[in-house]
């Protein structure tokens, strides 16, 4: 028997404390059955946002399911550490980290956490960031016009907002993909200049992510709008990696390879524009083995060709055309491939297509070869033009859809008249 309240007052907080464990949801997944987006739809999700794998049967969810894995949002990784009854009576007494300071005071753990996700993967209306393709160019010049450097600066603040978050809430999948995001966005910005930064930054993305331990305080520094390392900081790794044996009781060896895709390929980029190419590809060629068994579906195939093109970039810049020509080949096909299925995704497949030729182009051009280099160019005009109108009719079908569906939907609330 336990303490007896000395008051009602008392009586009644023990009351609040206590779990109806009726109202609980079902414990978290076993580890076997978290497989994330690896698993195929049998139909798309929403018209249109799902489309048919190439190389067998089922439909991409657009990455959703693995989203859901690295944010982690049902607590699945806490709740088995600590035991559901722990965990809620935690969650209840408002004990589980979250923060409790500024605009954000006012959330739970879980808003929060959907706050973190909005910063990381919402989708933005600049122009800049409607192609999927992670292609590295230099394109920082000092020329950009100021609506151009004001977006890149924002989208590096909301990276280092992501970063500051995912340390509040001790979630490390977040924190590794926001380093690499941090690491994409300097380049973007900063171009060459920024590169040191970026590789530093994705390095430590590649150690959260890693089967070692890190160190908390060499990663949160980063959150800041200029980070201060220190050359005689001791490190202190007593934070475990997410492939570390420890982890892989908590959660699957699947987070680790999402973040790890990720973090190689800004490693390269970064790498890339420090003129480091062999350590380039080097990097690159550490995705491969990660997406082998993933499926081929217009979101992947977008991440296969970009890692392509950037090798073939490297060999490109080396001098050497022949090599880069191979894997720009092997880029373009990935788009062909969908465009030519039946039930491909046609619009992201063009846009393959004109991402690996016009890095051809660019290659024939630093070969000596500007003839081809711009009847290739013509060429990407051309799909271009295509393209746009693909996307236009899309839109246009999108819009239509939206407002059948809105005409429906107040067709279906008008009130019913009723006849005696």
């Amino acid at each position: 028997m336990g303490k007896k309240p000395k008051s009602s007052k008392g009586a009644q907080k023990a009351k609040d404390r206590k779990l109806d464990k009726s109202t609980l949801p079902p414990p978290p997944k076993a580890l076997d059955d978290e497989v994330g987006s690896a698993k195929l739809l049998d139909e798309p999700s929403l018209p249109g946002s799902g489309y048919k794998a190439l190389d067998r049967e089922g439909y991409d969810d657009g990455g959703v399911a693995d989203l859901t894995l690295v944010i982690d949002l049902e607590d699945s990784v806490l709740r088995r550490k600590r035991g559901e009854n722990e965990y809620f009576t935690a969650l209840k007494a408002d004990l589980l980290p979250r923060v409790t300071k500024g605009p954000l005071a006012q959330m739970s753990r879980r808003e929060q956490k959907i706050k973190l996700a909005k910063l990381l993967f919402s989708e933005e209306e600049h122009e800049e960031d409607k192609n999927p393709s992670e292609v590295w160019m230099d394109t920082v010049d000092g020329n950009e016009d100021a609506q151009t450097k004001k977006h890149r600066m924002e989208r590096l603040s909301s990276a280092r907002m992501a970063l500051s978050l995912s340390s509040v809430l001790r979630e490390p999948a977040c924190a590794s993909l926001s380093l690499s995001e941090i690491s994409k966005r300097r380049l973007a910005l900063y171009g060459k200049d920024g590169a040191i930064d970026a590789l530093r930054c994705a390095d430590k993305a590649i150690e959260i992510a890693g089967a070692n331990f890190w160190d908390r305080d060499e990663i949160e520094v980063e959150a800041e709008d200029t980070p201060k390392i220190d050359p005689k900081h001791e490190k202190n790794a007593t934070a475990p990696g997410l492939a570390n044996e420890a982890t892989l009781k908590l959660l699957p060896v699947r987070v680790s390879h999402l973040c790890l895709r990720s973090a190689y390929l800004h490693r390269g980029n970064a790498l890339a524009a420090l003129g480091r190419e062999e350590e380039a590809k080097e990097s690159y060629d550490q995705v491969f083995p990660m997406l082998n068994d993933e499926p081929r579906c217009g979101r992947l195939d977008w991440e296969r060709s970009s890692l392509y093109i950037n090798i073939g970039n490297t060999f490109s810049r080396k001098g050497d055309f022949g090599a880069a020509k191979k894997n720009y080949d092997i880029a373009e096909k990935l788009g062909r491939d969908h465009i030519k299925a039946e039930a491909g995704n046609r619009v992201d497949g063009m846009g393959m297509v004109i991402v690996a030729m016009r890095a051809r182009a660019f290659a024939l051009k630093k070969a000596g070869k500007e003839a081809e280099g711009k009847e290739v160019l013509r060429d990407v005009i051309k799909m271009q033009i295509e393209l746009n109108a693909e996307n236009e009719k899309k839109k246009a079908e999108e819009e239509a859809k939206a407002a059948e569906a809105a005409k429906n939907g107040a067709a279906g609330t008008q009130p019913v008249s009723v006849s005696s």
